[in-house]
């Protein structure tokens, strides 16, 4: 690489991270840029003109080198002399790849003749709110002349791609004094000869619409608030959106499991509370990066925030029957020989009044980023009914994008799910041992994890170590009060939507003989094991029974339970009632396609926080060993003479719930290395 090679493409990431970093300039992996130069030709050794643009998929504000495409500029003009018009131009994509210059690098995306056309040496295609609120009102051409004069330069919607890029080129060359221009119904696009100019452009245009919207805006445009819709108190709002998530992401998992997230925004609970939402929700989202995320409308509760909850979810119900039915009659009145097949008729977005946006995907970042793309389209709509009336394109142009082959190939190169994918997991005692590696494998595994502990501290630095917020939640629960197990279900269903894979992992040990065994021992344990996941898994079945997407609950028994050992009157007996929930569970909810299992681990010496609080010490002292060398007399005992470690048991857990055991439940798995005592009859 030179050093003016490097320079650019550095000044090209630098200028993407500072946009990008900024959602008023653009939203989530919305828009891409790109910078023109010249690198030596490997072959001939000769300075070669290149174009370096952000690629298929990613995000501006983390861009990097791999993130561009790089294209010889020579070739990609040269697309204009073979271009078959409008009505072929996506197999100009496939064209770009024999432009590519180099290996490596991001596959080309459908703005790239954007990008190489525009005679400019940088350029920049941006998706702000302020822009599209300019662009999708019903007077934008107007508005754009109103508000930059002849700066900016209105080009009517076409859907992305080689025209477009063309379109533009010509607008550029036919106005030289522009330094950008607004898209009907998409974004804006703007221009420079230096990197800076460039950005400073783009930034001009942007917050230029937003002085502009402000100043000539009239106040509420949404109109006045909705009797009955205002937003509820926080605290009733969010115990509402609580007890609606469950039964809302399983309307939504009709045609796929999904996971959920929740949104209770000032910006969302103000447009909800307005009369004019019914209205403006209806006509659905405009930009492309918008309803490709959120899909061509919500659905929308339309009964007031007080509603008795199961009128509220009756109504749900006839809501998505109907919402399912009109999605495919869209599907149907749009649809032509070869387009791909209907992916989906449930809603990606649900609002509720007074209440807030639930949003769903195949993952939590993707339900997550459907929630931030539908705040951007009622920003938008904010922006264009404050100075005129929104007008977003029409509905066969929506489903044009929605079903685009080119979309439909996208998807086909995304890697296969994980086995866990979509599936939402509660573990108790995840803030060390066995619950941690539990917590990890899962989310290895593709599941989202809410990390339950009595210790915050420790459920908190589990769930930090598993990838953040979309990937895992921690909860501080004391498994014997009921009201912290039903407060960690409700945390559960506000951060993902519910949750369909419950491990009951918590646990306490003392190791006394009978006749030391107090009372106080006895309920101890009593109360934190067979108590505590009684509690558990009562919370689970009632959340599983809601979605109605079927669901797991396993139980971290132990060997124990069958194991008849000396001075552990308490703990065994314990797992013993815990082993026999396993089975009357099995047998009462396998009606509702949950299934419920049991593991028996030998003892988990090695990362255990019940042997590093005493349990060890005790345990080693009846057996006449130095602690230190417990795992290793455990593993002597057994007929693999092997140590049984949390990862272990957390590799159970996965193999009962990975789908593979799909037809087994009421089952006990020994991992336990071979204890002939414990052997099930």
């Amino acid at each position: 690489m030179t050093a003016q090679h490097s320079r650019t493409v550095d000044a090209l990431l630098a200028r993407s991270h500072r946009l990008g970093a900024d959602p008023r300039n653009t939203n989530y992996a919305g828009g891409n840029t790109s910078a023109k130069g010249t690198a030596p030709d490997p072959v001939t050794g000769s300075d070669t003109e290149l174009l370096w643009v952000k690629g298929s998929g990613g995000d501006l504000g983390t861009l990097t080198a791999g993130g561009l495409a790089a294209l010889r500029l020579d070739r990609l003009r040269a697309l204009k002399a073979v271009y078959p018009g409008v009505e072929r131009e996506d197999e100009m994509v496939d064209a770009f790849d024999y432009c590519l210059h180099g290996r490596g690098g991001a596959a080309p995306s459908i703005d790239t003749a954007m990008h190489g056309l525009v005679e400019a040496a940088h350029v920049d295609h941006l998706h702000p709110d302020s822009g599209i609120a300019l662009a999708c009102a019903a007077d934008g051409e107007r508005l754009t002349r109103e508000c930059f004069g002849d700066s900016v330069v209105w080009v009517p919607w076409r859907r992305p791609g080689f025209q477009l890029g063309l379109d533009i080129a010509a607008v550029q060359e036919a106005h030289p004094q522009a330094v950008g221009c607004v898209l009907g119904g998409h974004g804006i696009t703007a221009w420079g000869a230096t990197s800076e100019e460039c950005e400073r452009n783009s930034l001009h245009i942007i917050r230029t619409a937003e002085s502009f919207l402000e100043q000539h805006g009239r106040a509420e445009p949404f109109g006045p608030v909705r009797e009955g819709c205002e937003p509820l108190p926080e605290a009733e709002r969010r115990e509402r959106a609580a007890a609606l998530a469950p039964f809302v992401r399983g309307l939504a998992s009709t045609d796929n499991p999904q996971v959920g997230h929740f949104t209770d925004s000032e910006a969302v609970l103000d447009f909800l509370s307005r009369e004019e939402h019914p209205r403006l929700a209806a006509l659905g989202t405009s930009c492309p990066d918008h309803f490709l995320r959120t899909k061509v409308r919500p659905l929308v509760l339309d009964l007031p925030a007080r509603a008795p909850l199961d009128e509220a979810v009756d109504r749900l119900r006839e809501l998505h029957e109907a919402y399912r039915a009109e999605y495919r009659e869209y599907y149907e009145r749009h649809a032509v020989p070869g387009s791909p097949a209907m992916r989906g008729a449930d809603p990606a977005v649900v609002l509720v009044p007074g209440v807030g946006m639930f949003t769903f995907g195949k993952d939590k970042q993707t339900a997550r980023v459907a929630g931030e793309f539908y705040v951007n389209a009622v920003n938008v709509m904010r922006g264009a009914e404050a100075v005129s009336s929104y007008a977003p394109i029409e509905e066969s142009e929506k489903f044009r994008i929605e079903y685009w082959e080119l979309e439909e190939a996208k998807l086909r190169r995304m890697p296969a799910p994980k086995p866990l994918a979509t599936r939402v997991a509660l573990v108790t005692g995840a803030g060390s041992g066995i619950g941690r590696a539990v917590a990890r494998r899962l989310v290895a595994e593709g599941a989202c994890v809410v990390v339950a502990d009595r210790a915050a501290d420790s459920a908190a630095e589990t769930a930090a170590g598993l990838g953040g917020p979309d990937k895992a939640v921690a909860v501080t629960v004391d498994v014997t009060s009921q009201e912290q197990i039903a407060a960690a279900f409700r945390e559960a269903a506000l951060a993902f939507g519910g949750v369909d894979l419950v491990v009951n992992n918590a646990g306490v040990s003392l190791s006394k003989p009978l006749l030391e065994t107090t009372a106080d021992d006895w309920d101890l344990q009593h109360g934190i094991m067979p108590r505590g996941s009684f509690l558990t898994s009562r919370e689970a079945a009632r959340m599983m029974r809601a979605q109605g997407m079927g669901g797991d609950i396993v139980y971290i028994s132990s060997k124990n339970g069958v194991f008849a050992g000396p001075d552990n009157i308490a703990y065994g007996a314990a797992k013993a009632d815990q082993a026999h929930q396993v089975r009357l569970l099995a047998a009462e909810l396998g009606q509702d396609g949950i299934r419920v299992n049991g593991i028996n681990p030998d003892g988990v010496v090695r990362g255990s926080g019940i042997f590093a609080g005493g349990w060890g010490a005790q345990r080693a002292a009846v057996y006449g060993v130095p602690e230190e060398r417990l795992g290793e007399f455990y593993a002597q005992r057994t007929l693999l003479k092997r140590e049984v470690l949390p990862e272990h048991v957390a590799n159970a857990v996965f193999a009962l719930t990975g789908g593979d055991l799909s037809h087994t439940t009421g089952m006990h798995v020994p991992v336990d290395a071979g204890v002939a005592a414990a052997f099930l009859r």
